[in-house]
């Protein structure tokens, strides 16, 4: 294509290196970065392409912008191209979270570090409305997707159900609502004449499943002969694994429904400590997803087998990292070929508008999580019948940690201080509190 560079392998590993260690910012501020640097700057690839392979990778579950990453890499360089530039994307991130959760594992009950997250959570509070508030704009079209991102809340939030079969029901919803009425969701463009789709033939596609699901697997089989198939460590494989199947939305869709059994059903976090952990990815380059990575590091670290702590919570965030984004290079490698045809398909985009619309419901869901646990001591629960909720114990309302809310809410809304600042601001000032108190 005329006026599109095609960059050296060598050079391809330097820059996506350099956006590896510059991803800060969620998934917006990472794909601005990418646009930047690899269609205006150096003209990798073009506008055109770059929209077409962002609408695909929305369409995946997985972190948007590290499927990006891959496919720009795989447009480039083929598979091995893919692999280095999704592999960068994380990689910085993950070195970044498994120190502070070791950090955060050894030392959290000291008072500076208590201090810290005290302020840090109030900040996530409002970082995570403005997402909601954010995708619900871009989600919430008309009268059908707001009831279904109602009926997800109400399922989730109420029933307990669990975010596979939210995930499922929506696009059967969607599915069938685009064949019985098309015009419900957005017009699907036709794939264009010069797609081409012979690159993917069934044969590698069977190539790619095989050697994806074989990395896939490897790491679980050893540390089952290792530590036994009882162990933590197979319940990690398994749980991380289904997430990573189903985590349309990005990372705030799944973390409700991860919270909600690492700490009640599983046991490996105490409440209020996937804040702390949202916090820490936060503030690290990468995707947000790896959240994932430091609660797998607590599970190994409080359950470690024969293993020392550490090495457990070494185990544990390695091992949640690897079954959590293999499958993202599974999607892409598999469905590059395909990406225009894929996007033309009207059934499959109803079933994704659908998913998108549960998504902001089960956010909702996060949202008031966090808010129970940030601004209330003490959280109890409301039983009416078949139906439970979370309950705030009113009394135990935190004066400090509204505040500071408040503050962090004026911060991101009012003043636009962005979400680093807000974070750095809000540490500062529970640093404070916890030390004048």
């Amino acid at each position: 294509m005329n006026g599109v560079v095609n960059p050296s392998f060598a050079e391809t590993i330097r820059v996506f290196a350099r956006i590896g260690l510059l991803s800060f910012g969620g998934p917006a501020g990472q794909i601005a970065l990418m646009h930047r640097m690899l269609v205006d700057e150096r003209k990798w690839i073009s506008e055109p392409q770059f929209l077409h392979a962002l609408n695909f990778c929305m369409l995946l579950p997985g972190p948007e912008a590290q499927q990006l990453a891959t496919y720009i890499g795989w447009l480039k360089h083929g598979i091995r191209g893919g692999v280095v530039a999704g592999v960068l994307f994380v990689v910085p991130g993950f070195c970044v979270i498994l120190a502070l959760s070791t950090v955060y594992a050894l030392f959290r009950e000291t008072q500076a570090l208590a201090g810290v997250f005290f302020g840090l959570k109030a900040a996530v509070l409002a970082v995570v409305v403005e997402a909601l508030l954010r995708i619900g704009r871009r989600a919430l079209k008309n009268w059908l997707m707001r009831a279904i991102a109602g009926l997800a809340f109400l399922a989730i939030f109420a029933f307990h159900a669990p975010f596979p079969l939210i995930v499922l029901a929506a696009g059967l919803i969607g599915y069938a609502s685009t064949r019985l009425r098309p015009g419900l969701f957005a017009a699907v463009p036709p794939a264009p004449a010069e797609a081409s789709t012979a690159s993917g033939s069934w044969l590698r596609a069977a190539k790619v499943i095989a050697v994806c699901g074989a990395l896939w697997i490897a790491p679980v089989a050893l540390l089952g002969a290792v530590f036994g198939w009882d162990s933590i460590y197979i319940a990690i494989a398994a749980f991380f694994s289904k997430m990573a199947v189903v985590t349309f939305g990005g990372a705030y869709a799944v973390l409700s429904y991860v919270a909600q059994q690492a700490v009640e059903n599983l046991g490996w976090l105490k409440p209020g400590e996937m804040l702390d952990g949202l916090a820490l990815a936060e503030t690290t380059p990468g995707p947000l997803i790896l959240v994932l990575t430091y609660v797998g590091f607590l599970a190994g670290f409080r359950h470690p087998g024969w293993a020392s702590p550490l090495a457990g919570g070494l185990i544990g965030a390695s091992l949640t990292t690897w079954v959590t984004f293999v499958p993202c290079f599974l999607w892409i490698f598999l469905g590059a070929p395909h990406i225009e045809r894929l996007r033309s398909n009207r059934g499959l985009s109803g079933a994704l508008a659908a998913i998108t619309a549960a998504v902001v419901g089960v956010i909702l869901n996060l949202t008031i999580f966090l808010s129970l646990n940030t601004l209330f001591r003490s959280v109890g629960t409301l039983d009416l019948g078949p139906v439970s909720a979370a309950w705030p114990v009113w009394a135990s309302l935190d004066p400090w940690a509204l505040a500071l809310t408040i503050l962090a809410m004026l911060a991101m809304f009012r003043l636009h201080l962005g979400m680093v600042p807000t974070l750095a601001l809000c540490a500062a000032l529970g640093w404070l509190l916890k030390a004048a108190l």
